[in-house]
Order: structure tokens, then C-alpha cells, then sequence
């Protein structure tokens, strides 16, 4: 998904987490919105692509778009493309908190019953976050 920055929104899609794909789908668009990664006049990729690169049906896509278009988030030009609408979405502190926190859990939980210790995961992310940075300072 391309922004105007040419920055590229990666989906990713928690298959154990009990929250429908379509809504994760919306999820990660509003955050994106909501932090700025996409602005007004971004284009998703198509249904096709998305259920592809994400592995699942394309009417789950198709799902997520059109709700999102009932809702004014994204707008759709026959033939051109689904693209991001000028409606703000302001997540508050409490809620990116939740989800953050959710997706959190999530993985501690799964790295624990690999037998992974606290500190190994805190390393492990430390690392990670370093590479992150170092990725985002050459862009």
C-alpha cells in the first residue's frame, strides 16, 4: 500500500486472536490513519492482491473495504482503486494502549511456550528495535 510518502502499510493478520480478519484488516487501516503512515489519497492495494499476500479469502477483503467505505474511512473510484478519505480517526491514548497490549500478550505468550525466558524476549526485542531504527535512519 502506497501513501503519498511512497511508504508501504504491511498487513498482518493474527490467526489465534478470535477478532474476525476483516476487522483486523479495518483495525490496522485506522491505526495507520490515526498515526499518519497514510494520509488522504493513499490507495490500497486491491482486494485481490491483499487477500493473496494476506493468504485468505477475497471477499474477507472485499468485507473490510466495503465496510470501510460505509463508514467514510476510504473511498472507491470505479476502475482506479480504493483510496484513503479525508475522515479523521483519533485513537486515544487508552485505546492504542489496548491494542497494543493485546498484541503484546499475544506474543509473550506464544514465545513462553517455546520456553523462551522474559529476558531472552526483552534482548530479542531490544535487537530488533535497534535494527528497526537503524532502517528507518537510511530512509
Amino acid at each position: 500500500m502506497k501513501s503519498t510518502g511512497e511508504q508501504r502499510l504491511e498487513f498482518s493478520l493474527d490467526m489465534k486472536s478470535g477478532v474476525p480478519f476483516y476487522k483486523q484488516i479495518i483495525f490496522q487501516v485506522e491505526m495507520a490513519i490515526a498515526d499518519g503512515r497514510l494520509e488522504k489519497g493513499s490507495q490500497l492495494p486491491t482486494v485481490r492482491s491483499l487477500a493473496v499476500d494476506l493468504s485468505i479469502n477475497p471477499n474477507t477483503v472485499a468485507r473490510a473495504y466495503a465496510e470501510m467505505e460505509i463508514r467514510n474511512i476510504v473511498v472507491t473510484q470505479q476502475g482506479s482503486g480504493t483510496f484513503i478519505s479525508d475522515k479523521k480517526i483519533n485513537l486515544n491514548a487508552i485505546e492504542r494502549e489496548q491494542i497494543l497490549s493485546q498484541i503484546t500478550k499475544g506474543y509473550l505468550t506464544k514465545a513462553a511456550s517455546y520456553g523462551f525466558s522474559l529476558q531472552e524476549i526483552l534482548t530479542n526485542i531490544n535487537e530488533l528495535g535497534s535494527e528497526m531504527n537503524k532502517k528507518e535512519e537510511q530512509v
